[in-house]
């Protein structure tokens, strides 16, 4: 089963296969969860994705890359056969391994030895030649762990949570209300520990409703939806998935 976020799952799963691994408990401060992707194609397949406010520490051919909040729409393209695993880091639960915020990884996709050093290449092969990949990235993970969690990384995950699951916050300032903090200090957490900006989040979440809900099958009553995402008429939310994925949303269901 395809993930939310991905775009035509039900054509991207004629080539690829999915399955999801939770962490341990020693893990879940920091992992949100482990995924393993197969590929088989007979011929050249764009995945595109609307990615979610998370890092991905992934294990690729042909090196291990930490993926920053890709906030464009992320496209990856598979051939052949091949596979990959990759660590779902919760909102906030990548800044213990890097010195800056995470927000200077924005669409960027970097060595994963900046962050693990040249040792992680060893577990690169390991863990692509398991049988159970995700268990080998997670012995690999766990004694690198901080010996405590930043709390406020878990508030800030906890934060994203919050803003994305109330279809009912629409606008930054009534999220910072919510959870009662200045529209400032809301943003300068999101640079330092999540990567994207609050509006993004917002916006992302409403995105991700849009397509799974025309990827659903069926007339869709786009004005309808568009004012159950908070959108103050549906232009809006066709500008704002037009932006995002390339296509208007009536457009995409018809694909």
């Amino acid at each position: 089963m395809s993930p939310r976020g991905v775009l035509h799952p039900d054509e991207n799963a004629l080539f690829v296969d999915t399955a999801t691994h939770d962490p341990a408990p020693e893990a879940a401060p920091f992992v949100e969860f482990y995924w393993h992707v197969r590929w088989r194609t007979p011929k050249p397949h764009d995945t595109k994705v609307l990615a979610h406010p998370n890092v991905h520490l992934v294990f690729e051919e042909p090196e291990p890359l930490v993926y920053g909040v890709d906030r464009g729409l992320f496209v990856r393209r598979l051939e052949g056969e091949g596979h990959a695993l990759g660590i779902k880091f919760r909102p906030g639960g990548f800044r213990s391994f890097t010195d800056g915020p995470i927000i200077d990884l924005a669409d960027r996709r970097v060595p994963a030895s900046r962050f693990f050093g040249p040792e992680i290449a060893d577990v690169h092969r390991a863990v692509l030649d398991s049988d159970d990949p995700a268990a080998e990235a997670e012995a690999f993970l766990l004694p690198r762990l901080p010996a405590k969690p930043d709390p406020l990384a878990e508030e800030v995950a906890e934060m994203v949570g919050r803003i994305t699951d109330d279809p009912s916050l629409t606008r930054v300032a009534e999220a910072a209300r919510t959870l009662s903090m200045s529209t400032r200090t809301l943003q300068r957490l999101f640079a330092e520990y999540v990567g994207a900006s609050p509006k993004w989040v917002l916006r992302r979440a409403r995105l991700h409703e849009a397509a799974a809900r025309a990827d659903q099958g069926g007339t869709v009553d786009w004005a309808e939806l568009a004012a159950d995402l908070g959108y103050s008429d549906q232009s809006h939310l066709t500008r704002d998935f037009t932006a995002a994925v390339g296509t208007s949303p009536a457009a995409y269901a018809r694909a």
